[in-house]
């Protein structure tokens, strides 16, 4: 690996260097014809880096970690993780490597990380690769989340290697080059913890709170301020990923972030016709993460967090349950207050309007909702237009018209706010069949529909001429969709 020197360049090793137990220097394998495919340009000069260097062939090493600053010491981070409910005690980085952090323009500390870089210590029988599709779904996926501004780590550039990869069949390898708050992990914690070492539990704590939950160090205990702190913001996430359709597919404990952060998109997707057991992942079998599934299974998730943590947040193993316990009962409560308080302004509710006329007038449109299987994106947005009094739009999509014009006249008497109502309610989201009409063109050699579908995205509540392609559900012909992890 060449090394090199760029002044827009300085990646730090604060994990490498302060957690060796959890970190397995590596490098990344050595693409033979990296080619730039995507590069995120706001989030460059966001972190701070020469755009005419990125896109330089020395600057397309770097972002696949074939060439990197003297200083740099990438590693293949050790994580725990509980995979659709069976836990496993060694998982990690099989096919990924954290470059190191980056201190962007504003000062804010952020991991470089890369996925799809070649096989690692961790890689069990992974081959290490990547393909194009996949990261480009990252990629685009990520993005409309940001946009959204629903957290989330987030895609700096996608660079075939020029290497083959073999699937069911053989397709253009690409490495990922990610960004996120940290790499930490609910998965992290229960690495720590399975070692019974107590000091590196408790400095993985402390890291976690400088670097995400600063106000827990005001807390009289800590580490339950740590524990509450995780807790708020997963409320939060899973509150609003619920808000516009979004089904995660794999929320594994290694795949829940301490910081808060949406962290891979493998087998996502965003529901069409609305569908409380709606499940895409050709993986999840049983349906454990259902649309329907995922405040459960986070609360879960949060439950063996807190297990992680039981011994720094007392040394009576009873008291530190009893806090524990006490703790996640605040993830229902926070999660809950989050999605309704939200739940009202997609209808466009005044502020202060009473509970018992809001809380029937979203449980009876949700039950109209789901009977007619209406798609849940188009119609949210459908209702600005009937608060302006174009109902059809709306209308049109539910089978029960008598129950929805008596739904229509309750929810009129309160005086909507349409303009709100378009402030929250996207028109473009990565409609499905879209994503995989781009990234099949993109796996042929054609960026054109990724870009274009990147640009409807960037702005998903600013309805646009041109753009109707975009805020159109999928044809029926479409049929049942299944989405794959790519590994």
């Amino acid at each position: 690996m060449s090394e090199i020197a760029h002044p827009t360049v300085a990646l730090e090793g604060y994990f490498a260097r302060d957690f060796p137990e959890m970190a397995i220097p590596w490098r990344a394998e050595e693409a033979p014809e990296p080619q730039l495919l995507a590069l995120n340009e706001p989030l460059a000069v966001e972190l701070g880096f020469d755009l005419g260097f990125l896109r330089s062939p020395e600057g397309v090493r770097l972002l696949i970690g074939n060439a990197l600053p003297e200083e740099a010491t990438p590693v293949a981070q050790a994580y725990s993780g509980h995979q659709f409910g069976w836990y496993s005690p060694r998982l990690g980085d099989g096919r990924a490597l954290l470059l190191g952090e980056i201190a962007g323009a504003d000062g804010t500390l952020r991991d470089v990380h890369l996925k799809g870089s070649g096989r690692t210590p961790f890689a069990r029988n992974g081959d290490g690769q990547a393909v194009v599709g996949p990261m480009l779904r990252e990629y685009i996926v990520s993005e409309a989340m940001h946009a959204l501004n629903i957290p989330t780590t987030r895609s700096l550039a996608v660079v075939p290697t020029g290497r083959p990869v073999q699937r069911e069949t053989l397709l253009p390898g690409a490495v990922l080059t990610r960004v996120a708050s940290s790499h930490l992990r609910v998965g992290s914690f229960q690495y720590a913890r399975a070692t019974n070492d107590m000091d590196l539990l408790r400095r993985l704590a402390d890291h976690a709170i400088e670097r995400h939950h600063p106000s827990a160090a005001e807390d009289v205990n800590r580490y339950l301020g740590l524990l509450k702190g995780v807790i708020a913001v997963q409320a939060k996430l899973v509150a609003q990923w619920m808000l516009v359709g979004f089904v995660h597919g794999v929320m594994n404990t290694d795949n829940m972030t301490v910081s808060g952060e949406t962290i891979d998109y493998g087998p996502c997707a965003f529901m069409d016709g609305f569908d409380p057991g709606a499940v895409y992942s050709s993986i999840d079998e049983t349906g454990r993460y259902a649309y329907r599934n995922q405040p459960l299974v986070a609360e879960w998730n949060l439950a063996r967090f807190a297990e992680s943590l039981a011994p720094l947040i007392h040394e009576d193993e009873e008291q530190a349950v009893a806090l524990a316990v006490e703790a996640l009962n605040g993830f229902r409560q926070q999660y809950s207050a989050t999605w309704f308080n939200c739940m009202k302004a997609k209808l466009g509710l005044p502020e202060g309007i009473d509970d018992d006329v809001a809380s029937p007038l979203v449980d009876d449109l949700l039950e109209l909702v789901q009977e007619s299987r209406a798609d849940y994106s188009s119609f949210f947005r459908s209702l600005g237009k009937a608060a302006r009094g174009e109902v059809e739009p709306a209308r049109g999509q539910i089978l029960d018209l008598a129950a929805f014009d008596a739904w229509l006249e309750r929810w009129r008497a309160v005086t909507p706010e349409a303009d709100a109502m378009d402030r929250v309610n996207p028109i473009y989201i990565p409609r499905n069949h879209l994503v995989e009409e781009a990234l099949s063109a993109a796996t042929q050699g054609d960026i054109g529909p990724v870009e274009r579908l990147l640009e409807a995205l960037g702005s998903p509540y600013c309805e646009r001429p041109g753009l109707e392609l975009y805020a159109s559900p999928a044809p029926e012909s479409f049929g049942p969709y299944r989405t794959f992890c790519g590994t």
